[in-house]
């Protein structure tokens, strides 16, 4: 089957977008405290917010995608986030400001679940995994550019001038995706209940272990951005001080999409890919345990995200061989099911408020998993040798 591919600036562009919007947001937040006279905890409430409304956008738009097309849910989501943008800018009061960046986030989703669903229509195999690998350094380096162009719009303008940029910059890219974003979706598609293929997921190991994989890594990603702040902030340093390490992060993570590329085009295994990049991040756990009473901390912090950009593009491109008929639906519900997985992980991160220990049970349970899954695929090869 024929089917016209995404091209990958594109692609990149709406699966940045999501996170993009969600740290330029975080910036504002003293802007927004101030202006609808709130407290900071009533203020943060936007992004608890954000991230339950992504969750059931996800579902909504993964299910539609196999129902209407990926094109028009693309369209028709980043069309709602542009129109929830305007009325959250506009909002009279906290309530409705809060009500529209839930709109705003819930269609952001389609950045994630549809685009991940039209890459996995156009590409399979290695060349898929070389998509997400590109994907994965994008989505690596989004927070730091979220943070930089978020801090700076509130500086000048406050929270509006934010909400401003987010509306002028998802109308760009509405139009660009109005003009070349393809359909991909297989014309003899199955039309199976979302609980009919979540019936068929819940007995599948393999979307079991995808899923607590990717929920893992991104804890230990994201638990830096929930914990560091104060970690300096006790340490003595500058916020700024924070923000700068954002760059080595970013580093971290294009550094090991590229050793990723490179170790597809050698044909490495990708179980061995994820073992090596588990190994990594427990190493980061050890290093950050050893330097948290120092500001260099974040140093070991770097390897993290090498681990990142090796493990998810070998995860995401093989998570749903075994859905291609419903990849839609099937895409959705592993969304939702990791982003559950994340929300839990980073609550029990800000609970514990140590790095160190939430590096280290991240990085010790993917270890275990990654060398459990070997040896059932070692025992099945025995069983069907015999």
């Amino acid at each position: 089957m024929n089917i016209k591919k995404i091209s990958t600036p594109l692609a990149i562009a709406l699966l940045m977008f999501p996170q993009l919007i969600e740290t330029m947001y975080s910036p504002a937040l003293t802007s927004i405290k101030n202006h609808f006279a709130v407290s900071a905890e009533n203020a943060a409430q936007g992004l608890s917010i954000f991230f339950i409304a992504f969750a059931l956008g996800v579902v909504f738009w993964g299910t539609l995608c196999d129902i209407i097309g990926r094109r028009r849910s693309t369209l028709a989501g980043l069309a709602l986030f542009i129109a929830a943008a305007i009325a959250t800018y506009l909002a009279p009061n906290f309530d409705l400001f809060l009500y529209g960046f839930g709109a705003c986030a819930f269609g952001a989703a389609v950045g994630s679940v549809c685009t991940q669903t039209i890459l996995r229509d156009s590409f399979e195999g290695l060349a898929l995994s070389r998509r997400f690998s590109i994907a994965a350094t994008s989505v690596g380096i989004s927070p730091v550019l979220g943070m930089m162009i978020g801090s700076w719009l509130t500086a000048h303008g406050g929270y509006t001038w934010v909400f401003a940029a987010m509306i002028v910059l998802i109308t760009l890219l509405f139009i660009w995706s109005s003009i070349q974003l393809p359909e991909t979706k297989p014309k003899h598609i199955k039309h199976d209940s979302l609980l009919s293929v979540a019936n068929k997921m819940i007995r599948d190991s393999h979307i079991w272990y995808i899923t607590l994989m990717i929920g893992l890594a991104n804890v230990a990603l994201f638990s830096y951005y929930s914990i560091a702040p104060f970690m300096f902030e006790q340490l003595g340093a500058s916020v700024k001080l924070f923000g700068y390490t954002g760059f080595v992060l970013a580093i971290g993570s294009v550094l090991g999409s590229l050793i990723n590329i490179k170790l597809i085009h050698y044909k490495l295994n990708g179980d061995v890919i994820i073992f090596i990049a588990m190994i990594l991040m427990v190493i980061s756990g050890i290093g950050v345990y050893l330097l948290q009473d120092t500001i260099w901390f974040f140093i070991p912090m770097v390897l993290v995200s090498v681990a990142f950009g090796l493990t998810l593009p070998n995860l995401f491109s093989t998570a749903l061989i075994n859905y291609r008929n419903h990849l839609g639906s099937a895409g959705a519900l592993l969304g939702l099911s990791y982003y559950l997985i994340i929300g839990v992980g980073l609550d029990f991160a800000a609970s514990t408020g140590n790095l160190a220990i939430t590096l280290l049970t991240c990085g010790g349970c993917c270890l275990v998993l990654v060398i459990i899954k070997q040896l059932f695929t070692k025992l099945a090869l025995v069983r069907n040798a015999i």
